[in-house]
């Protein structure tokens, strides 16, 4: 309902109906490589954050700090969003102009690594005994990496959105 009300999306710029050929970028540039190169660093910004929560949740721990878990989700925003602009300027700079899904799986590769962080988790510091408590967790846990998957990379879309329309917006066209 509200979809239909709003108004259109309206870009700043006129597009040509025929596509640019786009050059060959090289391979650490190429969406596997940049995709993991590009998750890291959300990741690595709520790594020690993750560790207390992980305990909290699994090894019965209190987690009692919640106003700085507030201040790492709004610095993972930061990060991503940043991580997102970043990328995206160096992929325009290539005259690749296919940024939308890129920019959404730059960051949402960081949830890969939470689920490999998880693994690890597992099998250091959880004692698990059978198979059911095991398939619960990585059930759990594969659930709570889609979800920062998606924040990750709904962070890093609407970021890059707002980036791009904001460098051709500024671009005199005569």
């Amino acid at each position: 309902y509200f979809g239909y009300r709003a108004d259109k999306i309206e870009v700043p710029t006129k597009t040509n109906q025929i596509a640019r050929f786009i050059p060959e970028v090289p391979y650490y540039a190429a969406p596997p490589i940049s995709n993991m190169l590009a998750g890291m660093l959300p990741f690595g910004s709520v790594c020690i954050e993750l560790f207390f929560i992980m305990s909290a949740l699994w090894l019965h721990q209190l987690y009692y700090i919640m106003g700085f878990l507030l201040a790492v989700v709004a610095i993972l925003g930061a990060t991503c969003a940043q991580v997102s602009c970043v990328m995206c300027y160096l992929q325009l700079c290539v005259e690749d102009h296919r940024w939308w899904w890129k920019s959404f799986f730059n960051c949402a590769s960081a949830g890969l690594y939470l689920f490999l962080y998880s693994i690890w988790f597992l099998a250091s510091k959880l004692e698990l005994v059978g198979i059911l408590p095991v398939m619960v967790y990585l059930t759990y846990m594969s659930m709570i990496s889609l979800a920062f998957s998606l924040f990750c990379g709904t962070v890093g879309y609407l970021s890059c959105f707002w980036f791009t329309r904001r460098i051709y917006g500024a671009v005199k066209v005569d």
